[in-house]
């Protein structure tokens, strides 16, 4: 089979409960860009589930031209082997140049077993996609293939960056990590063709029995979707000093965050943590305090429209990221930042 005969961008578009995942939209923003770049206009979302066809619409307003529908029972709850067989039977069917699958818990245990059934390589919890040529460079006496899936994601635990291709294997696979794309504007009233495919399923001993599911009642609010995050790191000093921090988030009206080495420290739960090992977020405002900056931090949290970092230590990296930096005693600077904005915040209220 030609290389030829795949054609266009697919987005796994995962849900759970009949609720999309924020993933799936921040996918089909991106993969909008790279069917420009590869001259073809459609992107296709493949929807798995069991009584799933009214997310199409929501899949439409969001980018998707073509929505390919597997809805079938035994695909009500996520389990790996027939969630595989679906995935597996639509690129065997539709051929895409591309398939996008979200660095999620499901996408991360999917996205191997399928890119092994359809015998094609995998590129995992990539931060960057581009449509390139590969080699990067010219390599003498190697032929520059173009329009290719740059893939791009730390390695070396963050130290370094590594930009990987596909070439010689169709679709070019990727999981991509949750927060670092943006989604689209939503088009209202947008529709896409629906193409109902369902490859079969006959029961097997491979099919986990899910017997009962159990949801954690969590009280962290989700970093991901905060518009202010107020974010400390081992410079805070102790877990009773995160008071200082939630003090500010409550005037400012945020949500407390933090880096990995407090998780670490058995301080704050891995809900909360930023960075390449936690959670990639994208706030209006992110305050850096006590963080140095290390490189696994910075990834997660670089591409904040205003970063605030307040540090003792007058050369720490995250100086080199931050728009604004108070180089100080936080044990003095926040409370005294706290008392002023609760002070303006009462003022205009009055």
């Amino acid at each position: 089979m030609g290389l030829e005969e795949y054609k266009g961008v697919a987005v796994f578009a995962q849900q759970v409960d009949g609720k999309l995942s924020s993933i799936a939209l921040e996918l089909l923003g991106k993969g909008k860009d790279l069917a420009k770049d590869l001259d073809t206009k459609e992107v296709t979302a493949v929807l798995i589930g069991s009584g799933v066809k009214g997310l199409a619409d929501e899949l439409a307003e969001y980018g998707a031209d073509r929505v390919i529908l597997v809805d079938d029972p035994e695909l009500k709850e996520y389990r790996t082997e027939p969630y595989a067989h679906a995935l597996a039977s639509v690129i065997n069917e539709y051929k895409p140049e591309i398939m996008l699958v979200g660095a999620t818990a499901i996408g991360r245990d999917l996205g191997p077993r399928v890119s092994a059934r359809i015998h094609t390589g995998l590129t995992a919890d990539c931060t960057q996609l581009d449509i390139g040529d590969f080699p990067l460079e010219p390599v003498e006496g190697k032929e520059t293939k173009h329009k290719q899936l740059l893939m791009t994601r730390p390695a070396f635990g963050g130290n370094t960056i590594a930009t990987i291709a596909c070439p010689n294997h169709r679709p070019q696979m990727a999981t991509v990590r949750p927060g670092v794309m943006q989604k689209a504007d939503p088009v209202k009233g947008a529709k896409a063709e629906i193409v109902e495919y369902n490859p079969g399923f006959k029961p097997d001993n491979k099919y986990v029995e899910i017997q009962e599911i159990v949801k954690e009642v969590s009280g962290v609010a989700d970093i991901m979707d905060a518009k202010i995050l107020v974010s400390g790191g081992r410079g805070v000093g102790s877990p009773e000093n995160f008071k200082l921090l939630e003090d500010l988030a409550d005037a400012i009206g945020g949500t407390v965050s933090c880096s990995r080495a407090v998780v670490d420290a058995g301080w704050k739960p891995k809900d909360m943590q930023v960075g390449q090992t936690g959670k990639t977020v994208r706030p209006q405002v992110y305050f850096a305090i006590g963080i140095s900056g290390a490189i696994q931090h910075v990834a997660g949290m670089e591409e904040s429209d205003i970063i605030v970092a307040i540090n003792k230590d007058e050369d720490a990296p995250i100086f080199d990221v931050a728009d604004y930096g108070v180089v100080g005693d936080l044990n003095k600077i926040l409370p005294d930042l706290t008392e002023k904005i609760r002070a303006a915040r009462a003022a205009k209220a009055n």
